[in-house]
């Protein structure tokens, strides 16, 4: 029976498993991401992988890819649509916002962990995927965009991960991008014979993104396509041009692509991804941007739940997210570090080891009588021989 099962039950497609001779590269960027965020005052947050439907549909946008057919919806046995988290955005700010967290604080935080989405396997594309989420909420300045973007930038040197190109753009505010969004449709109906099936639907909903699409017949008409960087408002610019000044004075070079968009509704102003050389279309291992909106639409619903509360300044954060698996598994340079992160992980395995081995047993902990029964000790943690043990 059991080996029946065994040849009959298959992974799910799109859902890969890491055997152990490429763990080694996962846990090597995963420690030096780690290290990283620390030294930076990233503080690790940890949310539910399941959440209700409806936060995702609001946050991430109706009429997106991502809510429109890649979803992974279903109902319980209470009657709740679920869904199992396609991005760890939303779920984090659902956390700040439902602990009382953003009452004139600011956060940086991180999360790493499975995505889910039901898109069309490909290399590099995967129906459960990893990601590390890096998040600082409550800033509003063009600074913590560069923070961030530099921060990528050291991470790629410390891992010895080469060729990757950074490029730029500014999505502006909604109100901006509304002016500019009438252009495009008006660009785009004049050309609609030349639109493909994609791109014909995200006209109705989400006309930007069609200046996403990676079909190659669809280059031309979207190269000559009007700009967002021509439809900016005044802040909205200065904001970039400041990053942009940023990043030159620490040494970050970068490329302003204006065709440069999120595919999810709540992205204004910056916009950033770090790319391989690969013609492939799934050639971006960290991606990210501002949130402003999404803060704001959230820290709204929260106060009209509760009946009012004052404006504060966690609205405003810039985010990004990098792919473990693309940089891991596909990008040559962690490939170097494999062997070397199998050796200091075996190494320290054994070195642990005979630590324990030379310490000799723990001694059992000594019981006290206290009336009929018996308790245990309680109090913080004690250290003993050199151990520490914890007493509960």
């Amino acid at each position: 029976m059991g080996s029946d099962v065994g040849e009959q039950i298959q992974p799910v497609r799109g859902m890969n498993d890491v055997l152990p001779e490429a763990i080694g590269a996962w846990q090597y960027f995963e420690s030096g991401t780690q290290e990283l965020l620390t030294e930076y005052g990233y503080q690790e947050i940890r949310v539910p992988l399941v959440e209700r439907t409806e936060l995702f549909q609001r946050a991430i946008g109706e009429h997106t890819d991502v809510v429109g057919k890649e979803m992974y919806t279903f109902i319980d046995r209470g009657g709740d649509s679920l869904t199992l988290r396609p991005e760890a955005t939303a779920g984090i700010v659902r956390a700040l916002i439902s602990n009382g967290m953003l009452r004139g604080q600011r956060h940086k935080l991180w999360c790493i962990g499975p995505m889910f989405r039901h898109e069309a396997p490909q290399a590099g594309r995967y129906r459960q995927f990893w990601q590390v989420d890096v998040e600082a909420v409550g800033s509003p300045g063009p600074d913590v965009d560069a923070e961030l973007i530099a921060m990528s930038a050291r991470l790629w040197r410390n891992l010895g991960i080469e060729g990757l190109t950074l490029q730029l753009n500014s999505l502006g505010t909604p109100d901006s991008r509304r002016a500019y969004r009438a252009r495009l449709v008006e660009y785009l109906k004049a050309h609609e014979p030349q639109l493909d099936e994609d791109s014909r639907r995200r006209l109705v909903g989400n006309p930007l993104r069609v200046l996403d699409s990676k079909n190659p017949d669809m280059q031309e008409l979207i190269r000559h396509a009007p700009l967002l960087t021509e439809h900016l408002d005044p802040e909205s610019r200065a904001h970039f041009e400041m990053l942009c000044d940023m990043l030159r004075a620490v040494g970050v070079a970068y490329e302003i692509n204006p065709r440069l968009v999120r595919g999810l509704d709540y992205y204004n102003r910056t916009v950033f991804e770090w790319i391989t050389a690969s013609t492939a279309a799934q050639n971006a291992v960290c991606s990210g941007g501002r949130y402003d909106g999404l803060l704001r639409h959230g820290c709204r619903a929260a106060r009209g739940a509760a009946g009012g509360g004052r404006a504060h300044p966690g609205r405003d954060a810039p985010g990004c997210v990098r792919g473990l698996r693309r940089v891991a598994g596909r990008h040559p340079g962690c490939g170097a570090h494999r062997a070397a992160a199998h050796r200091a992980a075996g190494g320290a395995l054994r070195a642990e080891r005979r630590r324990r081995q030379s310490q000799g047993p723990v001694p059992p902990r000594r019981p006290q009588r206290c009336g009929a029964g018996t308790h245990h000790r309680r109090g913080r943690d004690r250290t003993r021989r050199g151990r520490v043990e914890t007493f509960a």
